[in-house]
């Protein structure tokens, strides 16, 4: 039984407890957060879980096998530095850090003292992400041309961070995933809106050898919520609409052909239009697959797609991103 310990309970830190909660396997035996009134939320939900607002209390616990941390990204670091300190492997909010030292250092102490880190990049346990990542393993799409991503709607304005840092980690784990190549570098622009120096809206383009092309679009100032993905490659092309309740991935045959270099000057005519189907995409919630994988990762070295390299190669896409977009739009290599 893997025995958990949870610091924070806000925002995301209840969906945490509940999922390692009641996944096989694991329990949660305390709950750290600095608000009191909260841990009486906690202890009137789950009478047996103990709370405290002491986070080395929790830490040093040694009825606590690991611990899951889901607090802002500045306090990242300093406490799965001392959890892994204490023999615990880590269960880490995204992003994983806000610098690339720091989470190079996580890895190479993880590594130094066998522990295990995952990072909660949650859409790569939906079903739509893992349906398409089979896809492009079963070569549905062909060649990969580009990934096109567009995470926008009113809010929710964070107070430590810019948009890029709050909702691009969650399109960047998903191109990361689907798509073999890294990037070579990242072009970013953006701007904020109201004297806090924090961008609310961004723009991020990142460049792969080969001709790939990546493009997120992030903003917290639209007025609908929109969370589509474009992929379109030399077979098919595909389009994932995350609110859609139903058919969230169509794939269309649809496409360019260009067989021979006369072709060239006749490619108005050359295009391909054929069906559109809607495969079938798992319902199961990310976050209880992801639970039930921190589970296997750490009590039998089972094999995960997000681990501290996986959060190390995110957090350099990020600061790379929030480099060029420091400098108006500068080409930062990766």
């Amino acid at each position: 039984m893997l025995r958990m310990g949870v610091i924070g309970y806000g925002y995301w830190g209840p969906n945490i407890v509940r999922n390692f909660y009641s996944v096989a396997g694991s329990q949660v035996t305390m709950v750290c957060d600095m608000n009191q009134q909260i841990l009486k939320k906690v202890k009137n939900t789950y009478q047996q879980i103990n709370v405290t607002s002491d986070i080395d209390e929790l830490i040093k616990n040694t009825e606590v096998d690991a611990i899951a941390i889901a607090t802002p990204v500045c306090t990242h670091y300093e406490l799965a530095s001392k959890a892994i300190e204490e023999g615990k492997s880590v269960f880490l909010e995204k992003p994983f850090t806000y610098t690339v030292a720091e989470a190079e250092d996580l890895v190479e102490k993880a590594a130094r003292k066998n522990l295990k880190l995952m990072v909660d990049h949650t859409f790569l346990y939906t079903g739509a992400v893992r349906k398409i990542r089979q896809l492009i393993d079963d070569d549905v799409l062909g060649k990969i041309y580009y990934f096109d991503s567009t995470r926008v709607n009113l809010g929710l304005f964070q107070h430590d961070v810019n948009v890029v840092w709050d909702l691009a980690p969650h399109d960047i784990s998903i191109m990361d995933y689907v798509i073999d190549e890294k990037p070579q570098a990242v072009v970013a622009t953006g701007v904020g809106h109201f004297d806090r120096g924090l961008e609310d809206i961004a723009y991020l383009t990142f460049y792969y050898d080969n001709n790939i092309i990546a493009h997120i679009n992030v903003n917290w100032l639209s007025p609908v919520k929109v969370r589509t993905t474009l992929i379109g490659g030399s077979k098919k092309m595909l389009v994932w609409n995350d609110i859609e309740p139903d058919e969230k991935i169509k794939v269309y045959d649809k496409g360019v052909q260009i067989k021979s270099k006369e072709g060239k000057y006749n490619l108005l005519v050359d295009y391909r239009w054929g069906d559109m189907w809607a495969p079938k995409v798992e319902q199961t919630e990310a976050l209880r697959l992801m639970a039930e994988k921190f589970v296997g990762y750490v009590t039998n070295g089972d094999s995960i797609v997000n681990d501290g390299m996986a959060g190390l190669n995110n957090v350099r896409m990020l600061v790379a991103a929030n480099k060029s977009l420091n400098h108006k739009g500068a080409v930062v290599y990766i």
